[in-house]
């Protein structure tokens, strides 16, 4: 029989003193949000991993106690414009412990935001180099719009207040163009949007000729929200659509790797509804005045035409034998009333009519 073991409890307290002798400080880790939790008490749990290569290569909990989670999440917020999401790169200042019941923990005490602004960046930047070497950052630059372009694929989050904006004002529109929407959607920020958004443009696409461009709604968000729009999947497959990809998902101060690949780009979906009703309402006027020049150019062949007609009606009156008898001329007729048009077909005793305009009178030739 085994005679050297120790319990559990014990080999748990060496594993907790051990932990506590090796990392006495605090220290600065870095690492990826996989999951965020605030619970009912007030505390938040955070799943931390590490991936290379495509697979996870370390996993941690750890937790910001309640008693300073709404200092740093306020602090976070402000900084960054926005809070912890899933997917996020995040440089955390965390005290290491371990309990005989619960196992390890790190409580995080500090974070910085300027570590995770900069991921974003460096991502960003990651996406727009990898496209340009690829050649395709002006792919969807050289489709081309219908001239009336009013079957709309959209892609957005349902209950979207942006997606309900660009509805009310393209119905609304005061020319009363109709226009075709289907909705398409999607999960709209977060490390889930850019798989979600590309399934949704596939699916468009993928609807054979159905529509006549494809839009990205988002109503604006902290640059965090939106950085999902400067991943490199979904920038490569909107770039690769083979119909036009328009896109309105910030405010004025964004602009993301997806607006620069897209067909064409506004800031706010209410812009996007007038960049399609502006395109309608310019056909309708070019519509209306080629109209007016058609009824012009009929207008005026028809007064040719007329007068060519009174110039006829003219010739022919002018040619009726009752208009040359009337200006004094007379016509001279056989006995069977043919004209005759020579005086040697006459002879002496021949009876002749002579016609004038205002009436006949019979003769004979001497």
């Amino acid at each position: 029989m085994v005679k050297d073991y120790i319990g559990l409890a014990e080999l748990l307290r060496q594993v907790r003193e051990g932990v506590e002798s090796l990392f006495p400080d605090r220290l600065w880790v870095r690492a990826e949000v996989a999951s965020v939790q605030v619970k009912a008490g007030g505390h938040c749990y955070v799943d931390l991993c590490q991936n290379e290569g495509g697979r996870s290569i370390a996993k941690a909990k750890a937790v910001i106690w309640r008693s300073r989670y709404p200092v740093l999440a306020a602090y976070f917020r402000e900084a960054s414009g926005g809070g912890l999401e899933p997917g996020m790169e995040i440089l955390v200042r965390v005290y290491l412990s371990y309990s005989e019941l619960y196992g390890m923990t790190l409580s995080i005490e500090e974070i910085e935001p300027l570590y995770t602004i900069g991921a974003a960046e460096l991502q960003r930047r990651h996406t727009i180099q990898t496209l340009e070497s690829e050649g395709m950052m002006d792919a969807q630059k050289r489709l081309s719009l219908p001239s009336l372009p009013r079957r709309l694929a959209v892609i957005s989050a349902a209950n979207a207040a942006g997606y309900g904006d660009f509805c009310r004002h393209l119905e609304g529109n005061d020319c009363g163009f109709a226009f075709s929407v289907t909705l398409f959607e999607a999960v709209m920020q977060g490390s889930d949007a850019p798989a979600s958004i590309s399934d949704a443009l596939a699916r468009a696409e993928s609807a054979g000729g159905r529509f006549d461009a494809v839009l990205i709604i988002r109503g604006g968000g902290s640059a965090l929200d939106l950085s999902c729009f400067d991943d490199y999947g979904l920038c490569l497959a909107i770039a690769s659509c083979g119909v036009p990809v328009l896109t309105a998902i910030g405010h004025e101060r964004d602009y993301h790797v997806a607006d620069m690949v897209a067909f064409s780009h506004v800031k706010t979906p209410t812009a996007l509804a007038d960049f399609f009703i502006d395109i309608m309402s310019a056909e309708d006027q070019q519509l209306g005045a080629f109209a007016q020049r058609l009824r012009l150019a009929f207008s005026a062949r028809l007064a040719r035409e007329e007068a060519a007609l009174e110039l006829l009606h003219s010739r022919i009156r002018s040619a009726d034998p009752r208009s040359i008898l009337s200006r004094g001329y007379s016509l001279v007729a056989d006995s069977s009333g043919h004209v005759l048009k020579s005086a040697s077909s006459l002879r002496p005793g021949d009876g002749i009519r002579v016609l004038f305009a205002d009436g006949t009178v019979n003769a004979k030739v001497v």
